[in-house]
């Protein structure tokens, strides 16, 4: 299995991996592809990986882009990740800790601050990953918004993701 940056030929491929990965999930509005397919849009991928299998099978994604946060001094530099899709039948399969591995190094490599993901904290922790008090994305519960942080002071206030994660279709 090879990890490799996204190519502008893999969107289609990205899409079904993205909607497939999805299909049966708890808790999701079943956007993650159109939210994927705007941020790339909106020029705000500042990490899209895939996992790929052979000479072209794509069996999983990982986004990774900008955040906001407000009222903190040391908001600079802080990511979001996700979304991150693995096809049902590779789950299990260690390709997302793969994914998460190579994209959290990317971001570390471009000097960023830290990340900030939203899902289960048993997967995420594996990473790093911890609730922050202070660091809050608003309407979500408190134990499924996680940070990690690469350098500097621990950020404080609500963030933000990019209005693409707006996106219906």
């Amino acid at each position: 299995m090879l990890i490799r940056e996204e190519r502008p030929a893999d969107a289609a491929a990205i899409e079904q991996v993205t909607v497939a990965a999805f299909a049966n999930a708890a808790h999701t509005s079943h956007t993650e592809q159109f939210i994927v397919n705007a941020l790339r849009r909106a020029g705000q991928l500042t990490v899209s990986l895939v996992a790929q299998v052979g000479e072209e099978e794509i069996v999983g994604h990982v986004a990774v882009s900008p955040v906001s946060i407000a009222s903190s001094s040391a908001a600079e530099g802080w990511y979001g990740l996700g979304p991150i899709s693995v096809l049902p039948g590779r789950q299990g399969q260690g390709i997302g800790a793969k994914l998460m591995t190579a994209a959290l190094a990317r971001l570390q490599e471009a000097g960023a601050a830290g990340c900030v993901v939203l899902g289960d904290p048993a997967f995420y922790a594996r990473f790093g990953f911890v609730v922050r008090a202070g660091l809050v994305l608003p309407g979500v519960p408190a134990e499924y918004f996680q940070a990690v942080c690469f350098r500097g002071a621990w950020p404080t206030g609500d963030v933000s993701y990019h209005e693409a994660f707006n996106a219906t279709q």
